[in-house]
């Protein structure tokens, strides 16, 4: 049984290797440049940013729970503990596949036609622009949407650690997906704030593009190191 301070790291760990992920910080730039558009105003777009990312934390953290009630109250923790180890090990592979062959074969990405998709609502979201309530209640459900469409290239991290969480008590489990739920969106937060103080969504997105393929290496070794971690930890780290 390992110390309660190394399973921490570990979920610290994790939550920064997902919220690094250029998936994330593509929507997010994208976003940050919708809603300066629209909003008109950097004060604006902050508020509704900081909306946006209380979404993404409510709607994970939801997610976490609900997968968690799921794998303990149906008694295959095990199972699923084995099943997120072999996950990361395949996801932390292809990741680090597209440092070398960015884009070749098979990669980890948003659900197939979620890019489209994010447009067009974005593009529907504008048309609200005259009418604050709907248009701050339609922001929020975009948040929603990005979560969901996201998952397949950023729920990898997530899916290892409830893999380690789900092995223990859940009250137990519960100050843990809170701390990385917390964790997972401060990187958002500070690409917020960079955005509000001024630099350009342009900007951010070139930054993205220059540093996609280490930031993909960086997740990678990490989730082949958790897998493995996880592999040879039986029991789990609770």
């Amino acid at each position: 049984m390992l110390p309660s301070d190394f399973t921490i790291w570990i979920i610290v760990g994790a939550a920064l290797a997902d919220s690094i992920n250029p998936c994330v910080f593509g929507a997010l730039i994208f976003l940050i440049a919708f809603m300066t558009k629209v909003f008109k105003s950097r004060g604006k777009m902050l508020l509704c940013g900081l909306l946006y990312t209380g979404v993404v934390y409510a709607t994970y953290l939801l997610l976490g729970f609900g997968i968690l009630k799921i794998a303990v109250g149906a008694g295959v923790s095990s199972l699923f503990y084995s099943a997120a180890a072999l996950i990361a090990v395949i996801a932390g592979l292809l990741e680090i596949k597209d440092y070398f062959w960015y884009g070749r074969g098979f990669s980890l990405q948003m659900i197939p036609g979620g890019a489209e998709r994010l447009k067009l609502y974005t593009a529907k979201i504008a048309m609200l622009e005259r009418h604050p309530v709907l248009l701050v209640v339609a922001t929020a459900l975009l948040g929603v949407f990005v979560v969901l469409i996201e998952l397949p290239c950023t729920g990898a991290p997530y899916f290892a650690i409830l893999g380690l969480l789900a092995a223990g008590e859940f009250t137990r489990a519960v100050p843990l997906l809170l701390l990385y739920n917390f964790v997972f969106v401060a990187p958002l937060l500070f690409v917020l704030l960079v955005a509000y103080l001024g630099t350009a969504s342009t900007t951010l997105e070139h930054w993205r593009k220059k540093h996609r393929e280490i930031m993909r290496l960086g997740i990678g070794i990490f989730l082949v190191a958790l897998g493995i971690f996880m592999f040879y930890s039986l029991p789990p780290i609770f």
